[in-house]
């Protein structure tokens, strides 16, 4: 098999995209910790069950909203768990499952992170681009989640079918 190396335009999008990926959660995830005193994960949980029918989702809903493996996020979620900040239930339609509600401490907990995290995230990265830029970032990434998450959805291919160990979740 022949290698298809990157071409030197090609190149310096990768090297770009990787010191601006990794420089901004870098920036998200210091302004959460010193703010809300919370990764930028622990965050995302709690937005995307404020975000949810009744602040309620299936742990693998869950996982996959935030495309991360079910490990990762039961550790996480049994952090917030322990900080009052989201509870787990059984899961009513499927006794092997559970499912992740966000608890009104949870709530407030979001609510007066949210303003210093949407204005981070605005500094960093929406006030550096165009209209214009703004659509094109939104299609190149939708593009490229759309190719990896459509793996044939073979287990294992995307991080939230990953299992390490047998899982309920």
């Amino acid at each position: 098999m022949t290698t298809r190396w990157l071409s030197p335009d090609e190149q310096r999008a990768w090297r770009a995209y990787i010191a601006a990926s990794l420089l901004l959660e870098d920036t998200i995830d210091r302004q959460l910790q010193q703010e809300a005193g919370m990764p930028h994960l622990y965050y995302s949980i709690l937005a995307n069950l404020s975000e949810a029918r009744e602040r309620r989702l299936r742990m693998t809903d869950l996982a996959e909203g935030l495309k991360i493996t079910r490990p990762r996020l039961t550790y996480a979620v049994a952090r917030l768990e322990k900080d009052g900040l989201v509870r787990r239930e059984d899961c009513p339609w499927d006794k092997r499952g559970s499912v992740a509600v966000l608890t009104d401490e949870g709530m407030s907990v979001l609510e007066r992170a949210a303003p210093g995290h949407v204005e981070t995230v605005r500094a960093a990265l929406f006030d550096r681009l165009t209209p214009e830029q703004v659509r094109q970032l939104e299609e190149i990434f939708t593009s490229v989640a759309e190719g990896l998450e459509g793996n044939g959805g073979a287990p294992g291919s995307v991080p939230w079918r990953r299992r390490s160990s047998p899982s309920c979740s």
